[in-house]
């Protein structure tokens, strides 16, 4: 079996990055995605799911070093989905993606000149070049 989850969103915050005891490097960060659209009424609505990511390697180092609040990227991973209770007892779940590679997303001003992270084996994951901004996406 093969899953990949493809998710473009905004960082919620700085990239985190520590080491595994064996000193592996390892960067994490949350990615808010949004939907918008108008219900029955003509009322505009938004909905923000958030995904917690983690990078590894190399790719956790470019992500620390390159990645901050409110930049638009595209990340492709595995998403597991974990259900958990809050503190006040209501059903959560958290998605948890693990990255595979990582772009930065949005104009040409606002990501000029910065990498593009790839997977732990280095080069592209599988799919190639990706488009450079929202625009070009073909869906």
């Amino acid at each position: 079996m093969y899953q990949k989850t493809v998710v473009i969103g905004h960082l919620g915050k700085d990239p985190e990055m520590r080491y595994t005891p064996s000193g592996v490097p390892v960067t994490s960060f949350s990615l808010a995605t949004s939907r918008r659209w108008t219900n029955a009424n003509g009322e505009p609505q938004e909905k923000t799911t958030w995904f917690r990511v983690t990078c590894w390697r190399k790719m956790a180092e470019s992500a620390a070093q390159y990645l901050q609040k409110g930049k638009l990227v595209l990340v492709e991973g595995e998403v597991e989905a974990t259900a958990y209770t809050d503190r006040e007892g209501n059903p959560r779940a958290s998605l948890e993606l693990t990255a595979n590679n990582w772009r930065f997303i949005g104009s040409k001003g606002e990501s000029a000149g910065e990498p593009v992270a790839a997977g732990g084996t280095g080069g592209h994951a599988e799919g190639g070049d990706l488009p450079a901004n929202e625009d070009e996406i073909p869906f």
